[in-house]
């Protein structure tokens, strides 16, 4: 049987969940307990999701991975690691990235919603 990759997008959060899991170490934050569990945690769970999709595309794991998303931007002040430059800026812009990927596959995908090809009448 032969199994072809749905979205591309999923290949990237792969990308970033791993990224996420090795950057305490990469970027020197690995001793503020906060922002190292959040990330590997986080990374994990992402990893996980979008492995998952590979497999069986279903539109709970992009929801989950637009609230893995919109946690990350806003967690350097709910967990209190803004004063990490490093940590912070790596937790918004990981963030943002699997925010806006997870939007994308929703509003393109006919199967998730797909808002963005819709035709209004006007």
């Amino acid at each position: 049987m032969k199994h072809r990759l749905k979205h591309w997008q999923d290949v990237v959060s792969v990308l970033v969940g791993l990224w996420l899991i090795a950057s305490p170490w990469v970027l020197g934050i690995h001793g503020n307990v906060a922002a190292m569990g959040n990330f590997v945690v986080l990374g994990a769970v992402l990893v996980g999701f979008a492995v998952t999709e590979f497999f069986i595309p279903e539109s709970w794991e992009e929801w989950s991975e637009l609230v893995i998303g919109l946690w990350l931007m806003g967690s350097p002040w709910i967990l209190e690691f803004t004063g990490i430059p490093a940590a912070a800026q790596n937790a918004v812009a990981s963030g943002f990235l699997i925010t806006v990927l997870a939007v994308w596959v929703l509003g393109t995908d006919d199967a998730f919603g797909g808002w963005f090809h819709r035709r209004h009448p006007g």
